[in-house]
């Protein structure tokens, strides 16, 4: 069996490339092939629900340029398909004085990246947009929102099969040749082009195809905890502290989700599997991955202590409340309901202990690879599928 383009990966990003490849081709014939039994599996299922605004890229990054873009397309999809979906705002919040060059710095990326409606705050301004916040300044985005991202997948799959879409559930790829020839764990097929968004096992899949071992997929493991339903909610939107710029981690903050759940997190703590969603989950093949790779041990000594700030965090309930009653001063354990998630973050990291911070993609004969896309990949999909799509070039 030939087909025009194989897709690996049912994530949200793998089905933005298939669906994008059938507006501009309609008709070619396509597959999307899946480890899992289902669409959203891993990090699209897993992860904040955040529409991000486009806030804290680099300029002039893929970052910046498709968050922005990404997060429009998401917001004109979730309209056009009844998905709820809420613009309801984020409150980036400067603590102490020491955080304000900081602030400054997010508030010119944000101007420069075109990040819609955003502006500073001054302290009294703070309790308009979230009573209970403090800071001693603020930026405001008023465009992020809250979706929830395995129903936006679940719908553009169900797009993509009326459209005669092959979908393979639970067939691992385990060779790709240089002329699209797709070895799985149950077949072989030929395709044209191939385009790999493997997400936390893309690293693995580029080097069987014969692509460079650098970066590597290293796993973060991101835990969160869920506020008991109260009369005045602790916040409306989001409200997040401002992140360490050495980090590509937002640091804990509050989202206010679709259904009206607030989550407290995520912590960022260095896991022994890349499906870490129990914190005692560990795979050999994982972590020895994991512990071979040199860049490891540089990102380890360059962070050991923001590493061990995280893994206590992530064993003491009271530790977690602490860091967001720094800005959202009277939160308390008592605030906590039992229930607890977690997802998986594929973070690339470089040989030299880079921490990569930027979408990556590579070509190794007909077959395009997403080396690289944490957060914000949700956001940015429908955006990142075009930019594939026009690396690949026209669909014959």
């Amino acid at each position: 069996m030939t087909y025009d383009v194989a897709v690996v990966g049912a994530g949200i990003v793998g089905l933005a490339v298939a669906r994008e490849v059938l507006l501009r081709r309609p008709g070619a014939r396509v597959v999307v092939v899946e480890q899992e039994q289902e669409v959203a599996a891993h990090q699209t299922g897993h992860n904040s629900g955040v529409i991000h605004g486009g806030i804290y890229y680099q300029p002039g990054s893929l970052k910046a340029r498709l968050c922005v873009e990404g997060a429009r397309l998401m917001y004109d999809y979730c309209a056009e398909h009844a998905i709820p979906h809420e613009r309801s705002g984020k409150l980036i919040v400067a603590r102490h004085d020491g955080e304000l060059g900081r602030l400054d710095e997010l508030h010119r990326r944000g101007i420069v990246n075109q990040v819609p409606g955003l502006r500073r705050l001054r302290a009294e301004e703070i309790a308009e947009i979230e009573p209970h916040a403090v800071g001693v300044a603020a930026l405001h985005a008023p465009n992020t929102g809250v979706v929830d991202y395995a129903r936006v997948a679940r719908a553009v799959r169900d797009e993509l099969t009326a459209q005669g879409v092959v979908f393979r559930f639970g067939e691992r790829v385990e060779a790709i040749d240089q002329h699209g020839g797709v070895s799985t764990s149950r077949e072989r097929f030929r395709a044209r082009q191939v385009i790999a968004c493997a997400g936390l096992w893309s690293d693995r899949l580029a080097r069987v195809a014969g692509a460079g071992a650098d970066p590597r997929i290293v796993p973060f493991r991101g835990g969160y905890l869920t506020l008991r339903p109260s009369a005045e909610p602790w916040v409306r939107g989001m409200i997040y502290p401002v992140p360490d710029p050495r980090l590509p981690f937002l640091g804990v903050h509050l989202t206010r989700h679709v259904d009206g759940e607030v989550s407290l997190g995520p912590t960022a703590l260095l896991v022994g599997a890349r499906d870490a969603y129990r914190i005692r989950r560990v795979r050999a093949r994982d972590l020895g991955e994991t512990l071979a790779w040199p860049g490891t041990w540089r990102v380890a000594r360059a962070h050991w202590r923001a590493g061990v700030n995280e893994l206590r965090t992530a064993v003491s309930r009271r530790r977690f409340v602490a860091l967001a009653a720094d800005y959202v001063p009277g939160l308390t354990v008592a605030d906590l309901s039992p229930g607890t998630h977690a997802g998986v973050r594929a973070q690339a990291v470089g040989r030299d202990g880079t921490l990569v911070d930027d979408f990556v993609i590579s070509r190794s004969g007909v077959t395009s690879f997403v080396r690289n896309a944490p957060s914000p990949a949700a956001t940015s999909a429908f955006a990142l599928a075009r930019e594939l799509v026009d690396r690949v070039g026209p669909v014959t």
